[in-house]
């Protein structure tokens, strides 16, 4: 196996393209290299087999998806109320929306994962820190709710991102906005 992380990296960049665009069945070495640029079989020297190569890709979209430095410090500025929460959960669905072929591979990879137990193990790894670490961070915040609206919001807004990316005609910006202040506040009042 090659050691370039940096080329490492490129590769299965190229394969969350390929996988949100192709399906599972079209991530193949050939098109990963196609996808990347490289020569024929490069990315063959990368990963083991395809399943090495579901897994990297499952590790790696969570790490593009994660907020940036700037967007954690302004996070925590300011009143940490309703709307606060709010604004932060509008960040949220923009962010992973921008990364369309992030999330629309993610989705790919959980359907695959339902025949491949080691991308399974992954994912289900990978997504359950994701929770346990959000909420953390809202236990820390002062932001009002409780784990239980962390993980109510956290089911919400996956689906709406999914309808956003898979059939963005369904609801309007407007709508999805509204949908997403609803969701906070009824999570907070129920």
């Amino acid at each position: 196996m090659r050691r370039n992380p940096e080329r490492r990296l490129a590769l299965i960049d190229a394969a969350i393209e390929v996988l949100a665009r192709e399906g599972a069945r079209g991530l193949t070495f050939r098109a990963v290299d196609a996808e990347a640029a490289v020569p024929p079989g490069t990315a063959s020297n990368y990963f083991a087999n395809r399943d090495d190569l579901f897994t990297q890709v499952g590790g790696r979209i969570y790490e593009r998806l994660l907020p940036d430095e700037a967007t954690i410090a302004r996070s925590r500025e300011g009143v940490q109320d309703q709307a606060r929460y709010a604004e932060l959960m509008h960040e949220l669905v923009d962010r992973i929306s921008a990364f369309n072929s992030g999330y629309l591979a993610l989705l790919e990879l959980r359907l695959e994962s339902t025949r491949r137990p080691e991308l399974r193990a992954v994912l289900t790894k990978r997504i359950r820190e994701d929770i346990d670490a959000n909420i953390a961070y809202h236990a820390a915040s002062g932001l009002p709710g409780d784990s239980t609206s962390v993980v109510l919001l956290y089911l919400t807004l996956n689906w709406l991102i999914v309808e956003r990316l898979t059939l963005p005609d369904i609801f309007t910006e407007q709508e999805i906005h509204e949908l997403v202040d609803a969701a906070v506040r009824r999570s907070l009042n129920a």
